[in-house]
């Protein structure tokens, strides 16, 4: 199994070149179930995740083409051709590996007026369940019934029927899940109370691009259209908020500056807001972000909640920067129940940090220092690579693929500004 080992106490200052968001990648993937024709999605991430969705849509009759990127030599482009759809069960052994499978329901329940679908996996960071997945498609027409640990969802006879979901919390899954659902029912879908992510809007516009109509983007109301059917498009993923936010910490808690190329303020107005609080400097360019640390860190207090408000994925990242603040900050996180698991590795590695239910009390001391860590989860892998860019001596974070899941080349990234980190396998 491989390990991450970094030596800490270096300013990082640089250029990194952000990634198609991994987010929006695993939910733009599966409209190529929606259309017999080509799909071709450019900038798409190095990823993990996105291999196993690849797959998992190959096992679908989806056949796929992966080609590299010039320039930065981190991105792909990737064709997808659904001329037929060759199963409509997705099976447990891909499924668990991560809980974005669950978006191959809704467009083969639309297209192919069925589905069999593990219930999900990925990481364990709390109770997810997608009942709003269903209750969203049972507004549309389909009976759903759950055996064995699958769904099975069935359209009636004549397709989908649009109609009126009314989430009653904000759902990001069950939203894009709804929405490509509804682009081939017949007649009207009205969402409300619907996600309004960048990543849910960049799924709208890439369906837009294939022939459906949509209205309401960025507004927490949808209106969908329905279609006969779907054509092939071209599209580009948008860049990943999170891996920019997670950059831009790195570059505050080792006292350094990083321009972050391709990232949108549009998409980061509550992490770049956060950033400012906690006294760094954040300088909007032609084609990215610069953010650079200004002396010491100031203690914040953030709570997570949906877009536009500070996203959940950024609140471990945030919490190793504020471990090195100067005062006691405290973080309260709203989406889901269980992800301070980072925490008791942080502390072995120096940090003060009391966990209250559902807030985290951090307070900052002097330094930090190196330790053998573990990963838990995706973004408590990063917070453990942040607190060893700028601990005393060495620190070993085991189990990477969580990283791997949504950090593409990150070694790659951090070395060429400066860190000193190298990936070991123990095979």
């Amino acid at each position: 199994m491989d390990r991450i080992i970094i030596r800490g106490g270096r300013p990082l200052n640089g250029r990194i070149a952000i990634s198609g968001a991994k987010n929006a990648a695993l939910t733009l993937m599966p409209c190529a179930l929606l259309t017999d024709e080509i799909l071709e999605l450019q900038n798409l991430p190095r990823l993990a995740d996105v291999d196993s969705f690849m797959h998992l849509l190959n096992q679908l009759g989806v056949s796929t083409m992966v080609k590299g990127a010039k320039g930065d030599g981190f991105s792909r482009t990737m064709t997808l051709k659904a001329s037929d759809i060759a199963s409509t069960v997705a099976p447990y052994d891909i499924v668990r590996k991560m809980r974005a499978s669950i978006l191959v329901l809704g467009p083969l329940l639309a297209r192919a007026g069925e589905a069999t679908v593990s219930l999900p996996g990925g990481c364990a960071i709390g109770n997810r369940p997608i009942d709003l997945h269903l209750k969203a498609l049972q507004a549309l027409g389909a009976e759903i019934e759950l055996a064995a640990g699958y769904v099975k969802a069935t359209a009636p006879e004549g397709g989908l029927t649009g109609g009126t979901i009314s989430f009653p919390t904000v759902s990001v899954g069950a939203t894009e899940n709804a929405l490509m659902a509804a682009v081939l029912a017949r007649g009207t879908t009205v969402i409300e109370n619907a996600a309004r992510e960048p990543e849910i809007t960049d799924l709208a516009q890439c369906l837009i691009a294939m022939g459906a109509e949509i209205e309401g983007l960025r507004s927490d109301t949808l209106t969908i259209h329905g279609k006969d059917r779907l054509h092939g498009a071209a599209y580009q993923v948008m860049p990943d908020r999170i891996e920019a936010g997670s950059y831009a910490c790195a570059a505050m808690i080792t006292g350094g500056a990083l321009e972050l190329a391709n990232a949108r303020e549009d998409s980061m107005h509550a992490i770049l807001a956060g950033l400012k609080d906690a006294g760094g400097e954040v300088e909007i360019l032609d084609n990215g972000i610069r953010v650079s640390a200004n002396g010491a860190t100031r203690p914040l207090s953030l709570s997570t909640a949906p877009f536009p408000a500070f996203p959940t994925d950024m609140q471990a990242q945030f919490m190793s920067m504020l471990a090195l603040a100067d005062g006691t900050s405290l973080l309260t996180e709203t989406i889901f129940e269980n992800r301070y698991m980072h925490v008791p590795e942080l502390s072995r590695m120096g940090a003060d940090i009391e966990v209250r239910g559902r807030s985290a009390v951090v307070r900052g001391v002097d330094h930090l220092v190196g330790a053998p860590v573990m990963a838990t989860d995706l973004r408590a892998s990063m917070s453990l690579v942040l607190a060893g860019l700028a601990a005393r001596g060495e620190t070993q974070v085991n189990r990477v693929y969580h990283l791997d899941r949504g950090y593409e080349r990150l070694e790659e990234k951090l070395s060429a500004v400066g860190a000193d980190i190298e990936r070991v396998s123990d095979g």
